[in-house]
């Protein structure tokens, strides 16, 4: 029988990573609608603290929760797990969303914000998903929804090392997810493609005009947990065609395809504007 969407989130302690801006922000304010206490963290304070009061005025109910951390410093997940402890806060559904991305030529960018993507995408998500999944699986109850990209499934040029911790992300979920089976903890990766969000700030390069709006993609992410899905694909049609011709071709002909597609993006061309 098809689990009723929304069942999952009512009275529920849902911890958002990246909370404070773009598709954070927009699973926060989701994930409080369906009757959800949010955990709001990312490193900006004032943009949380400002979520938190217009989550309170919309949907009343137990005030969110804010912790500022930097999940790419090394000593950055345990700051924050250590909060959520001294605090007393169980978390029931982790939804890692926080990440970034370095636009343009691999070699010509510098590799510290790359380094720190690395740190972002993948060492933060694996140290909250370990100390969190452990406390769920210890209860026989929890979920966790990592935030991958349709840029999981093939190789970006130009955008090298963000996919990279995307198909990290990936591989790592579906392992995950099979290794929980039976134990009462539902693990999903999500899949988004172009998102309206502030990805690209401080870049020259410009968001797709016909990205999707992250309030649907949010939306649609949370009813395919509700369904317990294996993996969600909350954009358009065409984003998921774009994974399955990903895993068809062979790979040197998909890493040309998508570089192409990348230099009419003018990605190759991409220097920092702040």
């Amino acid at each position: 029988m098809e689990v009723s969407v929304g069942d999952d989130y009512q009275g529920r302690t849902a911890l958002v990573t990246g909370a404070s801006k773009g598709l954070g922000r927009a699973y926060a304010m989701e994930l409080a609608r369906r009757g959800s206490r949010v955990v709001l963290l990312a490193r900006s304070e004032p943009e949380l603290h400002a979520l938190a009061a217009e989550i309170r005025a919309r949907h009343g109910g137990t005030p969110a929760e804010v912790i500022t951390g930097d999940l790419s410093a090394p000593d950055g997940p345990q700051r924050v797990l250590h909060e959520l402890r001294d605090r007393g806060l169980t978390i029931d559904l982790l939804l890692n969303n926080a990440g970034a991305g370095i636009t343009g030529p691999f070699l010509q960018r510098a590799i510290e914000p790359q380094l720190r993507t690395v740190g972002l995408n993948v060492a933060g998500l694996l140290a909250l998903t370990h100390a969190i999944g452990a406390e769920m699986v210890a209860r026989g109850a929890g979920g966790i929804i990592n935030v991958s990209s349709n840029g999981a499934f093939q190789p970006v040029p130009y955008q090298a090392s963000y996919a990279a911790t995307k198909a990290f992300v990936l591989s790592f979920t579906e392992a995950l997810a099979e290794e929980l089976r039976g134990t009462g903890v539902h693990v999903m990766a999500t899949h988004p493609g172009a998102t309206a969000t502030g990805f690209f700030d401080g870049s020259s390069v410009t968001m797709d005009p016909g990205a999707d709006n992250p309030e649907t993609v949010a939306g649609r992410t949370l009813d395919d947990y509700s369904r317990r899905r294996g993996a969600s694909y909350p954009g358009r049609t065409a984003t998921r065609v774009m994974t399955w011709a990903a895993r068809l071709l062979p790979r040197t002909t998909v890493a040309r395809i998508a570089g192409s597609f990348s230099r009419r993006q003018q990605w190759h061309h991409a220097v920092d504007t702040a």
